[in-house]
């Protein structure tokens, strides 16, 4: 088919059904597919996300058309009829008949004999979209919550045991919100207020972060972030505002010896290496080793020159030469990234309860290996990207009662509203504070 919006998103789509992460598919098919103009590219990311985002919602309006078993429909007929009806609903701009007559024609030439199924779904839809009725909140607000603002029913049922219904609410309805892009100054190689200067001159909106004394929210960006000069020469780095949180929990000096236990491609790593003032060592450790170049590229790029990108599985014992070794350990572990719903929304349908059980003994198992690494009197910091009891405060509770020499430290580094009521915890939400969902905690030995 001809490449355009509406059929690219519906193979992007597809392919997010099958397991993969929306913006890595989005990424090579804007740098593969030439799109005419920059309306049609942002057009692509609109159906692809809106869709994701509203994708419970447009599947009771399906199923209240559709006569057949839903959980029996072709996958790509479904997606057909999600794109179609999220622009029908949401996009306004896209004329009702222009989404079906496409939704048609792409069914003629993927599917052939279930054009007249799509082209009688989206009309009875459109005809009888007011009358849609959901679960109505007062009688079933769990279901209402699921339905309505589109997350899975056990997720909104765990959150609302965890946080109660009215936190949960404001959540979901926040995890459909288009997240603001936010970045990182590089105070290696400039200032804030430089950056925000030199950004403003290119034609973007920059202003400074509310939290983090690091970050700059940008707006109406011109072109493409990566193809930013100030991008190219290592003047920022894309990161959420709670994110860089994170580092400034882990409060790392000049001269020191850090450990980032599982360091991915070091993003976290790179700021960690700017609040040193590129002064001391880190050793990036993670258990892929295909993460190992793109980390060295990243330090590179940023000029991060004391980074050590080593591959070691952090649930093992520690390398002799390894033990005792470091001031500060970070484990950011691996998570289900709850929190981070408003920019990864297929997280929510790719992930299980089962999933959420696999993730606390791994996370445990780490942690409890990390302290290991630190030196007498050093500070080991716990993070995650979730919004999770099983996950965060379990995982915290489970240490303690395994590592009773340790205690929680009382930040400083980190605005005290974003603590929670103990004080010793960092925990932002994207309903509360705009950013995304983290959960961090720092342990020190007692009477160290």
């Amino acid at each position: 088919m001809k490449d355009t919006p509406r059929p690219l998103a519906v193979q992007i789509l597809n392919r997010v059904e099958g397991g993969s992460f929306a913006q890595p598919l989005l990424d090579a098919f804007l740098s593969r597919v030439t799109l005419p103009t920059p309306q049609d590219r942002g057009l692509l990311t609109q159906l692809v996300y809106g869709t994701l985002r509203l994708r419970n919602r447009l599947d009771w309006i399906i199923r209240e058309m559709y006569t057949g078993d839903f959980k029996n429909m072709e996958p790509g007929i479904r997606n057909i009829l999600r794109v179609a009806l999220y622009q029908i609903m949401f996009a306004d701009r896209v004329p009702t008949y222009a989404a079906t007559n496409e939704a048609v024609e792409m069914a003629k030439k993927l599917y052939p004999g279930r054009s007249n199924l799509v082209n009688a779904i989206l009309r009875n839809a459109a005809r009888r979209m007011d009358k849609i009725k959901y679960p109505p909140f007062d009688e079933d607000p769990l279901s209402h919550i699921s339905v309505v603002h589109s997350h899975p029913l056990w997720l909104v049922r765990m959150w609302a045991e965890e946080l109660g219904l009215e936190e949960t609410h404001a959540l979901c309805e926040s995890n459909n919100e288009i997240p603001p892009l936010a970045v990182r100054v590089n105070r290696l190689k400039t200032t804030r207020s430089d950056l925000i200067a030199r950004l403003e001159e290119s034609g973007c909106g920059a202003t400074p972060s509310r939290y983090s004394p690091d970050g700059i929210v940008l707006s109406g960006i011109p072109v493409s972030l990566g193809e930013m000069s100030l991008y190219k020469e290592g003047q920022m780095q894309i990161q959420d505002e709670a994110s860089q949180l994170v580092s400034l929990l882990v409060d790392p000096k000049p001269g020191e010896m850090v450990l980032d236990v599982c360091a991915g491609v070091g993003i976290k790593t790179t700021h960690l290496a700017h609040l040193m003032r590129n002064s001391g060592r880190i050793v990036a450790m993670d258990i892929n080793r295909k993460k190992i170049e793109p980390s060295r590229l990243l330090a590179h790029r940023l000029g991060a020159t004391i980074i050590d990108p080593i591959a070691y599985d952090a649930t093992q014992s520690p390398p002799a030469d390894l033990l005792e070794r470091f001031d500060r350990v970070l484990v950011d572990a691996p998570c289900s990234g709850l929190g981070t719903l408003r920019r990864n929304p297929e997280i929510r349908w790719n992930t299980t309860p089962e999933d959420m059980r696999k993730n606390s003994p791994l996370q445990k198992a780490i942690l409890n290996r990390s302290v290991a690494y630190l030196k007498k009197g050093g500070v080991v910091v716990y993070s995650t990207c979730t919004i999770s009891s099983a996950e965060n405060e379990e995982v915290i509770r489970r240490f303690l009662a395994d590592n009773p020499g340790f205690e929680c430290l009382r930040p400083a580094t980190v605005p005290a509203e974003l603590l929670d009521e103990t004080g010793g915890t960092l925990r932002t939400f994207p309903h509360r504070h705009g950013v995304d969902g983290f959960f961090a905690t720092a342990f020190k030995r007692k009477g160290a």
